[in-house]
């Protein structure tokens, strides 16, 4: 049976303001037991709250996360320079799934570079499954460009075939397929799906006050800007048939996330996501 979680993200300031452990904690209290660690330093302090998270909280480390190589300038560990510390890490956390968030920047606009990324993935993913670990891909919208007529994500699935997936349904529907039918299809490759909502926000104020003004670029942004990401229940997506064929595929975890929260606190947002998915029936998933 399937857990429903919370993507770390999400609580990556808070980390850093109280520590993983009353994170952690407060996101236990609402009532979720299990998280998937994403955007947070892996310092050795770090680590042992998450693990005592774990003993003392039942907290579940669904995931870690980590790239296939950092960007000049940015922190964090990678595949290809930290392979060791990451094995431990999971190992200390038992935590069998790691998972890739995106594509490299500059992969996104070249399709060699794209079949080089899936190439060394998949060279790692075979590594990883050597210390027990399985790898997964996370899609955003960009995987569903086409090129001669194949979307990218079945371009990166084919061409790394040790490789799972991990879906975000919020994505899938920015990308213009269907979330359900998309689990569907790669049902024998995902194991974690991303519980984000899609909603269509209202136009604000500002942008009216532009187009008064004859300001019709301003006005035009804001018009086709208004897609949002949303607790899961307060926009668009069918959750229930999304969970549904989630649990038919036999994925692992249903992990909540929310990109922005446009100014509502993060713990107010997971308690409508929480409960949001009990008023749907899925308080045994918790």
């Amino acid at each position: 049976m399937a857990t429903i979680g919370v993507q770390a993200m999400m609580l990556k300031n808070s980390f850093a303001e109280v520590g993983p452990f009353e994170t952690l904690r407060k996101i236990s209290g609402i009532g979720y037991h299990a998280v998937e660690v994403s955007q947070i330093p892996m310092t050795t302090e770090n680590v042992a709250e998450l693990a005592r998270a774990r003993d003392e909280l039942g907290m579940n480390i669904a995931a870690l996360s980590a790239a296939l190589r950092v960007p000049a300038g940015m922190p964090g560990e990678s595949l290809t320079a930290d392979f060791d510390k990451i094995v431990a890490d999971c190992r200390t956390l038992d935590t069998t799934m790691l998972r890739i968030g995106m594509l490299p920047f500059d992969a996104m606009g070249s399709l060699d570079k794209v079949l080089e990324f899936a190439d060394e993935t998949n060279a790692i993913a075979r590594r990883l499954a050597d210390e027990g670990i399985s790898l997964y891909y996370h899609n955003h919208h960009v995987e569903f460009a086409k090129y001669d007529g194949k979307h990218l994500l079945d371009i990166i699935a084919d061409r790394a075939p040790d490789m799972g997936l991990e879906i975000d349904v919020h994505w899938v529907q920015r990308g213009g397929l269907d979330p359900v039918s998309t689990i569907r299809k790669y049902r024998d490759r995902v194991a974690m799906v991303h519980l984000k909502d899609y909603r269509i926000g209202q136009i604000p104020d500002e942008a009216f006050a532009a187009l008064a003004t004859g300001d019709h670029k301003t006005f035009m942004a804001a018009f086709t800007g208004v897609v949002q990401f949303a607790e899961v229940g307060e926009g668009n997506l069918d959750f229930r048939a999304i969970i549904e064929e989630s649990l038919a595929s036999e994925v692992q975890y249903l992990l909540v996330e929310q990109d922005d929260l446009y100014g509502r606190d993060v713990f107010d947002a997971l308690q409508t996501s929480y409960d949001n998915l009990v008023a749907l029936g899925y308080s045994n998933l918790f």
